[in-house]
């Protein structure tokens, strides 16, 4: 954080009498030793004043947000949202009404969790006024004062709790904070579906997420937030095989793993979490195509079902059927594991072949053009497909041949 786009930003506020600091994610990402995406910084400068003290250092600014104290700023190719310290008026658990302040603890005490009230200045100064630092290299997740009082004041607070549980927990959570959240369940449904889905899609993202959606279950929450059958094993599953293969963790992925949702159910789920077009065809397309890939598939029969599916799809589907297998004890683990790998190896390595032949082909044949072109250009591709993709393009013409000769 000491590269020259952040040092320019820090001395020009440093000049006109403020004090900048980084606050929240990165800070607490730091001392934990993880990777900091995001950098947010906070001052005791009002908005005006930011872009008053920023334009006389010739440092570009956007008002995106000023009337909510954020300005952005472009000291060099880094973009940072300056945002000016707060204190909450007047909470309703869905949006706050807040006044700007210049006390640090002020602002700090709105935040959700004592490592996410963390602040440091420029020289690497910690500004450490709940113990969170404590907190955090325990693996204590705890709410600054009183738990139900803090996610009164937004309920999207609950959501977190279990994000921040699985990413960051090494112990049992707070039974006060965990019977909190159960009393406030019912409110995480008034939350907008994107709300939701920003925190389930991070908290689906943890290395091992099934004992956190465990607690969810437990408390009456994830019932209401997924009304559809659920299956924490099969994600578990998932989960593991993924951490063997050294893949990513994938939250529509892992979503899919966990419910098993008829068509209408699937769509009333995507519909609730807002999931965006692109997801939610891919949620429908790993449910309706499950059970495509075993162990035991000769070759021919798995690149065939490759080519079909296409590579959008089939590695879903493989990661899927087998945590599924596993899950509902169909086969067993250990055993199956070099089977499953050497499906896998097949599917990653696949370059599905091109058919040799197109329409301009038919048409060529004296074919009048329309829907019978695309009929039988389907036909000789699964013949094609049935003999493992071996015909050439003379072969596939000489079947189209044969086959227009025929109709």
């Amino acid at each position: 954080m000491g590269e020259p786009d952040t040092a320019k930003l820090f001395d020009a506020l440093k000049r006109a009498g403020h004090t900048l600091r980084f606050v929240g994610g990165c800070v607490r990402d730091i001392i934990a030793e993880r990777p900091v995406t995001d950098i947010d910084v906070a001052t005791d400068a009002r908005p005006e004043q930011v872009l008053e003290a920023l334009a006389a250092a010739m440092i570009r600014t956007i008002p995106t947000g000023i009337e909510h104290g954020t300005v952005t700023a472009l000291p060099g190719k880094r973009r940072f949202e300056i945002t000016t310290l707060r204190k909450d008026v007047e909470t309703d658990g869905r949006r706050a009404t807040v006044a700007f302040t210049d006390n640090w603890i002020e602002d700090a005490s709105r935040r959700d969790f004592t490592f996410n009230a963390l602040s440091a200045d420029p020289d690497g100064k910690v500004y450490d006024y709940f113990g969170g630092i404590e907190d955090l290299r325990a693996g204590r997740v705890r709410f600054i004062g009183g738990a139900s009082e803090r996610i009164a004041e937004d309920y999207l607070r609950v959501m977190r709790f279990f994000r921040f549980q699985a990413h960051y927990g090494k112990m049992d959570p707070d039974p006060a904070s965990l019977a909190a959240c159960q009393a406030a369940a019912t409110h995480v449904e008034t939350l907008s579906g994107e709300r939701i889905w920003n925190e389930m899609s991070r908290t689906l993202a943890a290395p091992e997420p099934a004992p956190v959606f465990q607690m969810m279950e437990d408390i009456g929450l994830l019932p209401l937030l997924l009304p559809a059958g659920r299956t924490l094993k099969r994600m578990d599953t998932l989960a593991s095989i993924e951490a063997m293969l050294s893949l990513e963790a994938d939250p529509i992925r892992r979503l899919a793993a966990l419910t098993q949702p008829d068509n209408g159910q699937l769509l009333e789920i995507a519909t609730q979490l807002r999931l965006s077009r692109q997801d939610t065809r891919r949620l429908q397309n790993v449910h309706s195509s499950r059970g495509e890939f075993r162990i035991g598939m000769d070759d021919i029969a798995l690149r065939r079902a490759l080519y079909a599916l296409r590579r959008e799809r089939f590695l879903d589907l493989i990661l899927l059927d087998w945590a599924n297998q596993i899950a509902i004890d169909v086969v067993d683990a250990a055993e199956s594991v070099s089977a499953w790998r050497t499906i896998w190896n097949t599917a990653s390595a696949w370059k599905p072949p091109e058919f040799p032949i197109a329409g301009e082909d038919v048409l060529a044949m004296g074919v009048e053009a329309g829907p019978r072109v695309g009929e039988i250009l389907a036909d000789i591709e699964e013949w094609w497909v049935e003999n493992s993709f071996l015909p050439d393009r003379e072969a596939c013409l000489e079947k189209l041949r044969l086959f227009v000769s025929g109709c």
